[in-house]
């Protein structure tokens, strides 16, 4: 019994860990509620508001700010295996490891999924089919966050592709940026930059239809993340299969906060990298 509890707690931890440095690379980037208590919770959009002069012991004006509250959903996703009952017992921990990963990186691309999809239902974009990402679309991009008073606080952040990046490693004024460093932890483990002010990240999973990938440049107040439940581990004994089953569970949803602050770039992800 004492292997066995050893055997499942290290499991549990090791689920954790895999979770929060490999499992999702997008959570930290978008503005995030955790602990719900619900199947929904609610983001609060705030208006903009309006400052105004008073006379001598007048009173002071009100902002009158509008309160638009959004509501996120959350949803349940498992991720489960069997580990052999033999594997427990010589506590073969590089195998342990490989489902613990397995279970919490499938668990990661679920959360990143749900920001993608949320990202995907931007009002805001730019670019044709038949071209890949320019030094253009990125100024565009760029002119219409400052044009909808978007924050420029170090908080806005831009994914995209892999033939993406290489197009853009051949910008000098991209290729020649600094990398970004321990100033922002929250991305260690992701090939990224920062240059104008945003921070750029590759990311592999971004949706592609006919052969156009979208990629996107956001800021991190305009898009939610809600967490009833990160990762939960049930460990349960099966006997005819003479192993124990593991059950990776968390509750989780995605919620686009405010468009204005969305921005989609439409590249041609085939397109020659000269």
């Amino acid at each position: 019994m004492s292997i066995t509890g050893s055997f499942i707690k290290q499991f549990e931890a090791e689920v954790h860990l895999a979770f929060q440095q490999t499992g999702t690379k997008l959570r930290s980037t978008v503005r995030t509620k955790t602990d719900v208590r619900g199947a929904s919770t609610t983001f609060q959009k705030i208006g903009r508001g309006v400052a105004g002069t008073k006379a001598r012991n007048g009173i002071v004006p009100l902002m009158n700010l509008t309160h638009t509250p959004v509501e996120c959903v959350l949803e349940d996703y498992y991720a489960g295996d069997y580990i052999d009952e033999l594997d427990e017992i010589k506590m073969n921990i590089d195998e342990r490891r490989v489902v613990a990963s397995a279970g919490a990186y499938a668990l990661g691309r679920k959360s990143d999924e749900l920001i993608v999809a949320e990202l995907e239902k931007a009002t805001r974009n730019i670019g044709a089919g038949n071209e890949g990402l320019t030094k253009g679309k990125i100024l565009n991009a760029v002119e219409i966050l400052n044009s909808n008073d978007v924050p420029d606080d170090g908080q806005r952040f831009a994914i995209v592709g892999v033939h993406q990046w290489n197009e853009l490693l051949n910008l000098p004024e991209f290729s020649s940026a600094e990398y970004v460093g321990d100033s922002y932890p929250l991305l260690k483990g992701a090939e990224c930059r920062k240059w104008l002010g945003i921070n750029w990240l590759m990311f592999n999973s971004l949706p592609v239809a006919g052969g156009n990938r979208s990629c996107f440049v956001y800021h991190k107040n305009a898009v939610g993340h809600a967490s009833g439940s990160d990762v939960k581990t049930d460990i349960s004994w099966v006997g005819e299969r003479a192993a124990h089953f593991v059950s990776n569970s968390m509750s989780q949803g995605a919620k686009i906060i405010d468009d204005d602050g969305v921005v989609e770039i439409v590249c041609d992800d085939a397109s020659p990298i000269v």
